[in-house]
C-alpha cells in the first residue's frame, strides 16, 4: 500500500509537472512527416505539448479568418508563403523578429521585412516537374522538360496538380506562370495544361506519392517532393522547366491573440533553430532550411542550376491579387471541359 501511495505522487506530480508546461495549438502546412515528427521532437525536449494539425496553407488562411475574432490556434508554420504574407496583410498574425535573425539566409529575412515581421521564411524550393519513368516509358511519352512540353497531346490524362483554392503550392504555379508569361499569355497556357489534367488534388503534397506509385505520369509540384520518392528508390526523375519558374519561401508565424503565446514562441524558435530545422532532412522532407549555422541534408536538391523568376512576393502575397487570379481560373480554366 505503502508503495502504490508514493507511486501515485510520483504520477500526479509529472502529470502537475506537465500541465504546467502547457499547451500549444499549431497548424502546420509542409510534408506531414516534418509536422507530426517536429511536434513529437519538442514536446520530448520541453514538455509542452503539441496540439497540431495538418493542413494545405489555403485551408489554414479560410479558417485564421474565421476565428479572427477568438483565435483557436498559436502558431502556423511550414507551406507557401503567398497565404502568410495574406494573412499578414488581413492583420490575423502578430508580429515577431527573433534574437537569432543573422543565423537566417537573406531570402528568409527578406519575408520579415515585406511583412512587418509577421512572416519569417522557413525553408525554399522550386516548383517543376516529377515523373515515372516506368509508366512514361510503358506509354511511350517523353520525359517533359519545360512548361511547353505539358501542353502537347501526348501528355492527355497524364499530369495532376492541386486545387489552388485549398492549395497554396497551386497558387504559386499559377502566380509563378503570370511573372513567366504574362498574364493573358499564362491563362491560356492553363486552359492547355487543363485539357491534359486528370486530377485537382486538395493539397500540393499529394503529387510525389501519386507519381511515385504510378497513379499519375506526371506531376507538377514543388520538386523536393518528388526527390524523397527518387532516393528511396521509386522510378521517379524530377526536372526544372527549361523556360524559368516560380518557387516558395515557406512560411513560419505566430497568430495574433494567441492563447498560449510563451509557448508559441518557444516552439517558434525551436523550429528556426538547428534542431528543428534539421528535422525536415531526417523524414526526407528535402526543403532548403532558413537556418545557416549548421550543414543541411546532403539530398537537399540544389537551386544552383534552376532558372528562377524574379518572383514579386509582394504583390502576389496580397489578399486580393490572390483572390482574383483564384476567381479567374475558376471561371476560365476549372469550368472548361476536360
Amino acid at each position: 500500500m505503502k508503495f502504490r501511495s508514493v507511486a501515485l505522487a510520483v504520477l500526479s506530480l509529472v502529470a502537475l509537472q506537465a500541465q504546467a508546461q502547457g499547451v500549444v495549438n499549431a497548424l502546420c502546412s509542409t510534408d506531414a512527416s516534418w509536422c507530426e515528427a517536429a511536434a513529437a521532437e519538442f514536446s520530448r525536449a520541453t514538455g509542452i505539448k503539441v496540439n497540431q494539425a495538418h493542413k494545405g496553407t489555403g485551408e489554414i488562411g479560410a479558417q485564421l479568418r474565421a476565428e479572427s475574432a477568438n483565435p483557436k490556434t498559436d502558431i502556423w508554420w511550414g507551406g507557401t508563403g503567398d497565404p502568410f504574407l495574406q494573412a499578414a496583410e488581413q492583420g490575423l498574425l502578430e508580429p515577431y523578429r527573433p534574437p537569432y535573425i543573422n543565423d537566417l539566409h537573406e531570402w528568409a529575412v527578406r519575408q520579415y521585412a515585406m511583412s512587418g515581421n509577421m512572416v519569417g521564411g522557413f525553408y525554399t524550393s522550386a516548383i517543376g516537374f516529377g515523373y515515372n519513368t516506368e509508366v512514361l516509358k510503358k506509354r511511350h511519352i517523353p520525359e517533359p522538360k519545360c512548361w511547353a512540353d505539358l501542353v502537347k497531346p501526348v501528355y492527355k490524362g497524364e499530369i495532376e496538380i492541386s486545387h489552388p483554392a485549398t492549395s497554396g503550392t497551386a497558387y504559386t504555379i499559377i502566380a509563378g506562370l503570370v511573372q513567366l508569361m504574362g498574364e493573358d499569355a499564362a491563362f491560356d497556357y492553363l486552359k492547355k495544361l487543363h485539357k491534359n489534367t486528370t486530377t485537382y488534388t486538395r493539397s500540393g503534397q499529394a503529387q510525389a506519392p501519386n507519381v511515385a506509385k504510378g497513379e499519375v505520369g506526371v506531376g507538377v509540384s514543388f520538386i523536393f517532393g518528388f526527390d524523397k520518392w527518387r532516393y528511396d528508390k521509386f522510378p521517379v526523375k524530377t526536372a526544372a522547366p527549361c523556360e524559368g519558374t516560380g518557387y516558395e519561401v515557406g512560411g513560419i508565424a505566430l497568430v495574433k491573440g494567441a492563447r498560449n503565446m510563451d509557448n508559441a514562441k518557444r516552439y517558434y524558435d525551436w523550429l528556426m533553430s538547428p534542431a528543428g530545422q534539421s528535422i525536415g532532412g531526417k523524414v526526407g522532407s528535402l526543403q532548403s532550411p532558413a537556418n545557416k549555422t549548421f550543414k543541411p541534408d546532403a539530398r537537399i536538391p540544389s537551386m544552383a542550376e534552376v532558372k528562377l523568376i524574379k518572383y514579386d512576393f509582394e504583390k502576389y502575397g496580397r489578399a486580393a491579387e490572390r483572390k482574383r487570379l483564384i476567381e479567374r481560373w475558376t471561371r476560365e480554366v476549372e469550368a472548361l471541359p476536360r
